[in-house]
């Protein structure tokens, strides 16, 4: 046996017959649904989506063309110029997506309820079906648990999270309570304990559900606890874009505890 820096490794495969083989061989590799997801030129946590993601599906990601901005009002209108999403719904097409996915909260709810459907409007007409944006859900998951009073809680600046505030209220959804973290960079580099705490201390008596925007903020992990202490669903950006998306084709997002993935 070498010495030094070499390992002498042995690999164990289990056995399979030439029966067993030859079926495999004929049926080829296993037929997986597609999640194509468009997302912002910062974002970080491809793997914080893949956690919503059952085995059977895999997901496609594009970034948007990156733009001289920070978190913020000209961030979000630049991630959702129509012109860069039609190019990605053809970028994405290569791989025949099942449902498309437009994955910036902010860049769906920068012009109101109006701007969030033109926005799904521009990726159908680039040949995006079905369509999913990340505002879109979030509202859709709030209706889903019967919610019509929210906390809304964002890393964001002031004016950004009241341009959320006032998207939801568009859809007659009341806004009782809002907070936020007045970052305008590098939001992916949030731990859970701050995120926590404002959760805390933005959720109102009044609200029957506290939102938490952006899909760039750690979430997973915080959901299940939350709600259980705070007594009401919590819904995250990215966990109502994968709920929703998977939901229109057949499947069901993953996490235990979250009181939207159950439904």
């Amino acid at each position: 046996m070498a010495t030094g820096t070499l390992w002498d490794v042995t690999l164990h495969t289990p056995t399979v017959s030439r029966t067993q083989q030859a079926r495999r061989e004929q049926q080829g590799p296993r037929v997986q649904k597609g999640v194509g997801v468009i997302v912002p030129y910062d974002m970080a946590l491809d793997r914080e989506l893949w956690r919503w993601t059952p085995p059977e599906v895999d997901l496609f990601l594009t970034r948007t063309p990156r733009r001289p901005f920070d978190v913020g009002v000209e961030m979000a209108r630049a991630v959702s110029e129509a012109t860069d999403l039609a190019q990605s719904v053809v970028d994405l097409s290569a791989v025949s997506p099942d449902v498309y996915a437009y994955g910036c909260a902010s860049g769906s709810f920068i012009h109101g309820l109006e701007g969030e459907r033109r926005l799904a409007e521009t990726m159908s007409a680039a040949g995006a079906a079905p369509v999913v944006t990340a505002s879109g859900a979030m509202l859709e998951a709030v209706r889903a648990v019967g919610a019509t009073r929210l906390s809304v809680v964002t890393p964001y600046t002031v004016d950004l999270t009241s341009a959320l505030a006032t998207y939801f209220e568009q859809a007659g959804v009341e806004v009782v309570a809002q907070g936020q973290l007045g970052l305008t960079r590098e939001v992916w580099r949030v731990p859970a304990r701050p995120v926590a705490e404002l959760i805390r201390s933005v959720n109102h008596p009044d609200a029957e559900a506290v939102v938490v925007s952006c899909t760039n903020l750690h979430t997973y992990d915080l959901i299940p606890a939350l709600e259980v202490e705070l007594g009401k669903p919590v819904i995250s950006a990215n966990q109502a874009l994968l709920w929703s998306a998977l939901r229109r084709i057949s499947s069901r997002a993953v996490g235990q505890g979250q009181h939207l993935v159950a439904r």
